[in-house]
C-alpha cells in the first residue's frame, strides 16, 4: 500500500507540474507548491524516524504542528484564571499590574472555591491597625558578624547571568537599587551587569566556585576575599542545593561560554564548565560550619549563610549539632522549596526530589528553635513567592524574609513561555541571543521591578494591618487557617507542630527522638 501511495503522489505531482508548464505562467506558483508537497510526501514515506509520517504522509505533520502550539493554546484558551501551572493567570496578572503601576484589583469576588479541601486563608481582626508608613527590614548578622545588613521583606532570588540575559540582570539590579532591596547573583558569579547600577548584592557561591575558583575548580580564598570586598556585596550565600534540582550538578557547554560569561565565572572562554553535585571544601556538617566561619572571616565580617532545599530532617539536625559543637552559626539560611523552578532540571528531579517550601521551612524553623539557635539565625524563604499574601503566610510559617525569582521575571516581561533552557526566550529574559535580548528595555523594566516589589510589600503590610498586627514579629501560627474537610478548619498550630526554644536539648519530643539521636555532626549520611 505504501508503494502504491508513493507512486500516486509522484504521478500527481510531476503530472500537475508538467501540465502547468504548458499553460499560463499564472499556474506556475501552484505547480511549485504541488511539487514541494509531493517531495515532502515522498520523503515522509521513505524516512524512518517518525512512524506517524510514514503511515500518514503530509497529514502527519498536523500532529507536530498542534503539539508545538499546545502550550500557547493551553495558556491562552484552555486554563482558567486560578488553576494554571506553574503560575496561574490571576497571579501573573497581579504581578504585571503591579509592575506597570496599575490597580491590581478585581471585581465581582473571588473565583476560588473557598470550601475546597486545602484552601488557606488568613484571619483578619475586628480591630485592624493603621498600615505602617515604612515597611520593616530584617537585620542579618549573628554574634560573629561585624557588618550586618538590613534585608527587605521581598528580594530578588538567585538567578545567574548566563541563565538570564545581560539586560535582564541590569533591569533587576537597577530595580533593586531604586527600591532598596537585595539582588542575589545566583551561582554564576558577579558580572559587570550586577555592578553597573550599584544595587545591593547577595553573592551566591555554588559548587563551581565561580568568581573564586582555582584553575582546577577548587575554592580560591584570595579571589573570594577580593570579590567579597566589593561595596556592592552585602552578604555571601553558599549554595548547597536548589529547589528546582536538589542534589544535581550542572554543565555549561563550551559553545555557551562567551567572553562575558568567562569573565564573570573566572573560567577559560570556550571551554565546557562543570558544576559538580557536591562541594569539594567540606564533606561533613562540622566541616561545613567551619567553612562558613572561614568565609565570614575572608569577607571581613559580612553576613554569611547558606541556601538549601531541605531533604532529610536528620541531616539538618546534624548541622544544628555541628553549630552547637563548634560554637559558630551562619548568619542566615535560605530555604528553597522544591516548587522553585528558574533552574532548568530533569523532570524527575523537579517532580520527585526535595521538600516543598512549607515543609522545609517548618523543619528548619523548628530545628533551630528546638536547639536554641533560632535567635542567632535569620531565615529566608523562596519558592513561588509572588503576592503579599504569600509573604505573610511564609512569615507565619517561620520565615524572616522572602525572595522571589519567577515573579521578578514576570516583572521584567516574562510570559511563562517555559523556554528558558532553549535560548529562544521570546521576550529576551532568559537568552544570550542579542537579537532577542534587545527587546528588553532596561530603563522601563527597572521601574517595573521596583514598582512590583514596593507594591507587593505594601500589600503584605495592608494584610497584616487587617489582621491587627503592625510588625512581622506579632504574627502567630493561629492566624493562618486551612480547610481540611467539608466541615473542618484547622489553625496553623494545629496543622504543624511548633517546638519550644531548647526543646530538642531538654526534652526531645518522641517523633523527633529518632532523628535527633541519629544526627551526627561528623557525617551527613
Amino acid at each position: 500500500m505504501r508503494f502504491v501511495l508513493l507512486f500516486v503522489l509522484a504521478l500527481m505531482g510531476f503530472g500537475f507540474t508538467a501540465l502547468s508548464l504548458t499553460v499560463s505562467p499564472w499556474w506556475w506558483p501552484p505547480a511549485a507548491i504541488a511539487l514541494a508537497l509531493t517531495a515532502v510526501g515522498l520523503y515522509d514515506l521513505v524516512q524512518r524516524k517518525h512512524s506517524v509520517l510514514r503511515n500518514y504522509p503530509l497529514l502527519g505533520h498536523l500532529r507536530y504542528l498542534l503539539e508545538s502550539l499546545r502550550p500557547e493554546l493551553q495558556q491562552y484558551f484552555v486554563e482558567r484564571n486560578y488553576d494554571g501551572r506553574p503560575f496561574d493567570r490571576d497571579v501573573r496578572s497581579i504581578v504585571y499590574e503591579r509592575a506597570k503601576g496599575t490597580a491590581a484589583e478585581e471585581a465581582f469576588g473571588t473565583e476560588r472555591d473557598v470550601y475546597a479541601e486545602g484552601y488557606d486563608f488568613l484571619v483578619h481582626s475586628i480591630a485592624p491597625v493603621p498600615v505602617r508608613e515604612t515597611p520593616p527590614v530584617v537585620r542579618i548578622g549573628g554574634p560573629d558578624c561585624t557588618r550586618p545588613y538590613d534585608m527587605a521583606l521581598l528580594n530578588v532570588s538567585a538567578m545567574s547571568f548566563g541563565s538570564l540575559s545581560a539586560n535582564a540582570v541590569l533591569a533587576l539590579n537597577h530595580g533593586a537599587a531604586l527600591g532598596g532591596f537585595a539582588h542575589d547573583t545566583g551561582e554564576g558569579g558577579i558580572s559587570e551587569y550586577h555592578l553597573r547600577y550599584g544595587g545591593d548584592l547577595v553573592w551566591e557561591v555554588g559548587t563551581g566556585y565561580f568568581g573564586c575558583r582555582t584553575k582546577d575548580g577548587d575554592f580560591d580564598p584570595r579571589q573570594f576575599a577580593e570579590q567579597a570586598a566589593r561595596d556592592e556585596v552585602k552578604c555571601v550565600s553558599l549554595k548547597l542545593s536548589q529547589g528546582a534540582k536538589p542534589g544535581s550538578g550542572g554543565l555549561l557547554p563550551g559553545s555557551k561560554v562567551n567572553a562575558e560569561i568567562a569573565r564573570a565565572r573566572g573560567v577559560p572562554e570556550g571551554e565546557t564548565v562543570v558544576s559538580p553535585s557536591y562541594h569539594r571544601v567540606f564533606s561533613t556538617p562540622r566541616e561545613l560550619i567551619r567553612f562558613l566561619a572561614r568565609m565570614r572571616e575572608l569577607a571581613d565580617g559580612k553576613p554569611v549563610g547558606f541556601k538549601l532545599c531541605v531533604g532529610s530532617r536528620r541531616e539538618f539536625l546534624a548541622l544544628c549539632k555541628a553549630m552547637l559543637a563548634e560554637g559558630s552559626t551562619p548568619d542566615f539560611i535560605i530555604v528553597d522549596g522544591s516548587e522553585g523552578g528558574t533552574g532548568a532540571a530533569p523532570l524527575e528531579f523537579a517532580d520527585h526530589l526535595g521538600q516543598p517550601l512549607t515543609d522545609g521551612l517548618l523543619i528548619v524553623h523548628n530545628a533551630l528553635t528546638g536547639t536554641g539557635l533560632r535567635d542567632r539565625i535569620r531565615i529566608g524563604a523562596s519558592g513561588k513567592v509572588a503576592t503579599g499574601a504569600d509573604i505573610v503566610k511564609l512569615l507565619i510559617q517561620g520565615a524572616d524574609y522572602t525572595n522571589a525569582a519567577r515573579a521578578m521575571m514576570f516583572a521584567v516581561g516574562c510570559i511563562q513561555a517555559q523556554r528558558c533552557h532553549t535560548n529562544t526566550c521570546p521576550v529576551g529574559v532568559t537568552t544570550q541571543d542579542p537579537r532577542r535580548a534587545r527587546a528588553l528595555d532596561v530603563p522601563d523594566k527597572s521601574l517595573r521591578v521596583q514598582r512590583f516589589q514596593t507594591a507587593t510589600v505594601a500589600g503584605a503590610m495592608k494584610i497584616m494591618a487587617a489582621m491587627g498586627v503592625s510588625e512581622p514579629g506579632e504574627l502567630r501560627p493561629h492566624m493562618l487557617r486551612r480547610r481540611t474537610g467539608p466541615a473542618t478548619i484547622l489553625a496553623g498550630h494545629e496543622l504543624h507542630e511548633r517546638l519550644a526554644p531548647g526543646e530538642l536539648l531538654d526534652n526531645t519530643p518522641p517523633h523527633w527522638a529518632d532523628d535527633w539521636s541519629a544526627a551526627d555532626p561528623d557525617r551527613f549520611a
